[in-house]
């Protein structure tokens, strides 16, 4: 059963709202078919998935630059741009079916403000850089940063959905956030709209 846009959310989103239900109308009618999400994650398409990923726009300038790394289906990546829209936003996935994929949300939804690049982070170009760099179940924190912080500006900041081991992850990679001259790692507990979930937001401040 695929579970239904909370009543409210054109309230709380305010003019992105229509983006948003067009961007899960696509997640339902093309989804599990594309291999992007399974039978059961419809279930909680929204709670899960969309308000999950939307938890990170607290922490995304209104405007700037963003590099989604490991954008799969598109969360956050298609979410940020889609309710930042004066943001830029670039979705980066490794895998070809899934550029595909986000290329044709990207038209379909009319997002002037993204674009796709089908690479591994690691080997972009120096020259790739952004004022925030997101992640969602990409890797472990000790990992995720070789990854993702050489893409963050001086001054910018990796925001990161993370799990409730998320302080266990910040120990584990107290050498990596150094090395990749993080200012701060703090963790930012989010209740998410339209549940009692709460969702962990790992922002990676880097030094000017």
């Amino acid at each position: 059963m695929v579970e239904s846009a909370p009543a409210g959310g054109a309230g709380h989103f305010g003019e992105v709202w229509d983006g948003l239900t067009a961007f899960a109308d696509m997640i339902v009618r093309e989804g599990e078919k594309r291999g992007l999400v399974g039978p059961r994650e419809l279930d909680r398409l929204w709670t899960r998935h969309i308000f999950n990923s939307a938890a990170v726009l607290d922490y995304i300038p209104r405007a700037g630059s963003v590099i989604d790394v490991g954008s799969g289906a598109g969360f956050p990546g298609l979410v940020v741009a889609i309710c930042r829209p004066e943001c830029t936003v670039t979705l980066v996935d490794s895998m070809e079916r899934r550029c595909i994929w986000l290329s044709d949300a990207i038209e379909e939804l009319g997002l002037s403000n993204a674009e796709v690049i089908n690479a591994r982070s690691e080997s972009l170009p120096a020259t790739v850089r952004a004022d925030v760099v997101t992640a969602r179940a990409v890797a472990r924190l000790k990992k995720l940063l070789g990854w993702t912080m050489p893409l963050v500006g001086a001054g910018g900041s990796l925001i990161a959905l993370k799990g409730v081991s998320v302080d266990e992850e910040i120990d584990e990679a107290v050498g990596e956030l150094k090395r990749y001259r993080a200012a701060f790692a703090d963790v930012h507990v989010v209740q998410q709209f339209g549940s009692e979930e709460r969702t962990h937001v790992l922002e990676v401040r880097k030094r000017a």
